[in-house]
């Protein structure tokens, strides 16, 4: 086994495209995976040298991650951390503190599990993938990543280098909730990621949906967004957005939960998840 550590992100591709390749930007799904003998890769190529992977940059209309940031990272930037709470609320649900530490948001996007944290709550929010590979670059949203469980939709030698998200419009506010067995280091039975805009009346001008580990990937049930726009978000819209959810469900049963509870669970967090949104859309 070789360990590279490049300093361009070409030169992460050009490694990547050999054989066995596998990247490690902060290596908690990685090294977890080489130590149980899940995966032996004959390339391990390190992100975190690469200038700017380890950043978070602001420019007049986004916020770009990079992939090398740590999850810990995204707590401290205070302009991120007002625009997209819900992005906040994912990425702080990633296994412990020391975790956190290391882990990145890119990573768990790329790692592809289904029960992944940020991926609804980035996915809400509008967050698109910068990929780049040894046929240039090209940006997807986020959702287009994992294609299943473990599996994605990159090609030999792409890289997920940064995360782009844009700047939200006024009174837009954004939330991300899950159901766990345990109350700590756990992962999602069910999740819910939900932004939405406000007009100065209080009514849904836009929303965005999304559902995690109720299925292969990530669900995006275009009715949920539909009962909540144009509505003030009250009873009935939010009764609706609930059964939105639950209907695009679908589930898996499993030790951790029935699929009948996972159907139930998800539209309950939906309507939980879509009045803290509407709270902070409105600045409480």
């Amino acid at each position: 086994m070789r360990f590279e550590s490049p300093s361009t992100v070409a030169a992460a591709a050009a490694l990547l495209a050999e054989p066995g390749a596998r990247a490690l930007a902060g290596g908690s799904d990685l090294l977890v995976q080489m130590k149980s003998g899940m995966v032996q890769p004959a390339v391990i190529v390190d992100l975190k040298r690469i200038a700017g992977l380890g950043e978070i940059r602001e420019t007049p209309d986004a916020f770009i991650i990079g992939a090398a940031v740590p999850g810990a990272a995204l707590r401290e930037a205070k302009a991120l951390r007002k625009a997209w709470p819900g992005l906040v609320d994912g990425s702080k649900l990633i296994g412990s503190t020391q975790i956190q530490g290391r882990a990145t948001v890119a990573g768990n996007l790329c790692n592809a599990s289904p029960a992944a944290d940020s991926v609804p709550a980035m996915a809400a929010c509008g967050a698109m993938a910068v990929v780049t590979g040894p046929n240039g670059s090209r940006t997807v949203p986020v959702e287009d990543i994992p294609v299943g469980p473990g599996r994605t939709s990159l090609a030999k030698g792409e890289l997920v280098e940064a995360i782009r998200l844009p700047k939200p419009p006024p009174r837009t506010g954004s939330a991300y909730l899950r159901f766990t067995p345990r109350t700590e280091m756990d992962i999602a039975v069910a999740s819910v990621g939900i932004a939405l805009s406000l007009d100065a009346d209080g009514t849904v001008t836009a929303a965005k949906v999304v559902l995690g580990a109720v299925g292969p990937k990530v669900i995006i049930p275009e009715a949920a967004a539909r009962a909540l726009i144009g509505t003030r978000a009250d009873a009935a819209a939010l009764d609706a957005l609930a059964a939105a959810c639950s209907a695009a469900a679908t589930p898996i049963d499993d030790k951790r939960g029935t699929k009948e509870f996972r159907i139930r669970v998800v539209g309950v967090l939906a309507r939980r998840a879509a009045e803290k949104a509407i709270e902070r859309a409105k600045g409480k």
